[in-house]
């Protein structure tokens, strides 16, 4: 007997349609897998077998051949477990083959018949109806993930024997409704930036930096309050899109790191790899490819405190992402792309003791030392980093004034107003923040006046800043402009903007 039942994989983050043939066919007892299974997938004949003892069922003791289609194609994980399962109660005449059609089994089987969830549920779903399929069976802790899919059922499933009981009409599994409309709603942070004493400027900085989409590097000695306030930035960024949550979610579905209590991601991500990480862990990559940290920051911030510790080859796998906005790996059995669009916010000391520039501390580095420790964020990367701010120590008077700082809420607000006339700005364009802008582009629409362009010819003779340094100062201009509502450009816009690059002058150190 044969039977054919559909099932799903992943490549990257989409998935694609994998057809589980079972053949039972008389001959000495055995169980081959064939159609590039990995090993979780060569080891599931085990898992299947106990399961089906387990759950009373009799297992053949027969010849049985299970393909795995496409069979060009490297199949890896643990969620064809269900669908073999159930391929074996059909070939047997235990299900009927009219209950297979149309619909998608995926799922991992414990070995006494209970179903554990598996990865890229979401990615799955979306394909299942862009193929027109009627619905999808699969383990309860993943329904929630599948189910803001729209146009078809998602059945969740906790173990085989409900399974094979629902496909016989025995057992009605109903399937799973979610709100969709109230998915993606305002996002509770446990972080605010009235949490935060002084560092006024740096405030200001982060602010231009969320309205415009801008790389930012903070500069300043160890207590400043760098990671502090780089981890308040997620609250004045513009909440999540469902679009943008459904980008988001499906990297995090493949990698398994879906919250079990909600469908989706509905904040904006931060994270915060150590630097101790490889360039795989932040890139992406392995023998068989998985996203890494820049794509887990899709949408989101990806914040590398103590950058000039980060291994220069981890660093410099960072400008192509930076640039496109996705990550392309290669291997020689395939290649894969992950998006990884996101605001890099980086923090550093401004030398290795940490305390070059303090009023109160001595440096003890030599001049050779601070260059050195500097020079290990390329020039490269660092063109691709916006705003370079100074972070001073925070006085003692700032830290026990009573002085109520402004809340994220206050400044999100503004923030959306600036990415309002952004938005409306380039509607005709592939782009959507300022930062985003090419050369073409800057030319456009950051067209500043006789004496503003007279103050940046000064400011670039005066400090020696680069030519890749005027149109940063450009785009940066551009987004305060906007934060002040101005449709133009104006001189005091481009003399806060020459401020947001402190590396570029040759006179700091």
């Amino acid at each position: 007997m044969l039977a054919t039942v559909y099932s799903s994989s992943v490549i990257g983050i989409d998935a694609y349609i994998v057809e589980v043939e079972v053949d039972i066919s008389r001959g000495l007892p055995s169980f081959s897998t064939v159609g590039l299974p990995e090993g979780a997938v060569r080891e599931s004949k085990e898992r299947v077998k106990a399961a089906l003892k387990n759950s009373g069922y009799h297992f053949p003791t027969d010849r049985i051949t299970v393909n795995l289609a496409p069979a060009d194609v490297k199949k890896e994980g643990s969620g064809f477990d269900l669908p073999i399962g159930i391929g074996i109660l059909t070939a047997t005449g235990l299900i009927p083959h009219s209950a297979l059609a149309s619909h998608l089994i995926i799922g991992e089987l414990s070995l006494d018949g209970s179903i554990r969830p598996i990865k890229g549920a979401l990615s799955m779903a979306i394909m299942a109806r862009e193929l027109g399929l009627k619905g999808i069976y699969l383990p309860s802790e993943n329904a929630m993930e599948a189910g803001v899919v729209e146009e078809i059922d998602v059945y969740p499933t906790n173990t085989l024997s409900q399974l094979v009981q629902s496909l016989n009409d025995m057992e009605s599994i109903s399937p799973i409704k979610i709100d969709r409309d109230h998915m993606v709603n305002k996002v509770d942070y446990d972080f605010d930036f009235n949490d935060v004493s002084g560092q006024e400027n740096v405030k200001r900085a982060l602010e231009i930096a969320a309205a415009g989409g801008h790389n930012l590097l903070m500069i300043g000695p160890p207590g400043a309050g760098k990671t502090m306030l780089a981890q308040r930035l997620s609250t004045i960024i513009p909440s999540l899109t469902f679009e943008e949550s459904l980008e988001t979610s499906k990297v995090y579905s493949v990698m398994g790191l879906m919250p079990k209590s909600q469908g989706m991601i509905t904040a904006r991500p931060f994270r915060a790899p150590h630097h101790t990480i490889s360039d795989a862990g932040l890139i992406g990559g392995g023998q068989t490819p998985k996203p890494g940290e820049v794509s887990l920051a899709h949408n989101g911030v990806l914040f590398l405190d103590e950058m000039p510790e980060f291994r220069k080859n981890v660093l410099e796998v960072l400008r192509q992402p930076m640039e496109s906005g996705a990550v392309t790996i290669s291997r020689a059995n395939s290649t894969v792309t992950y998006p990884a669009s996101f605001i890099l916010v980086g923090a550093m000391n401004p030398c290795p003791c940490g305390f070059f520039g303090d009023l109160k501390r001595e440096c003890t580095c030599s001049y050779r030392e601070i260059r050195r420790y500097r020079t290990r964020i390329s020039g490269p990367l660092m063109d691709r980093i916006d705003i370079h701010i100074d972070v001073p120590s925070v006085p003692f008077k700032d830290l026990t004034g009573f002085s109520q700082a402004q809340s994220s809420s206050e400044i999100h607000q503004r923030v959306m107003a600036a990415r309002k006339i952004q938005e409306n700005r380039l509607r005709k364009t592939k782009i959507h923040t300022n930062a985003m802008m090419n050369s073409r582009q800057i030319r456009r629409f950051c067209q500043i006046d006789e004496k503003s362009n007279t103050l940046l010819e000064m400011a670039m003779e005066k400090f020696g800043l680069s030519a890749r340094a005027l149109s940063r100062i450009l785009k940066i201009s551009r987004t305060i402009a906007d934060l002040a509502g101005s449709q133009d450009i104006e001189q005091a816009h481009i003399a806060e903007a020459i401020q947001y690059r402190s590396l570029d002058r040759k006179l700091l150190v």
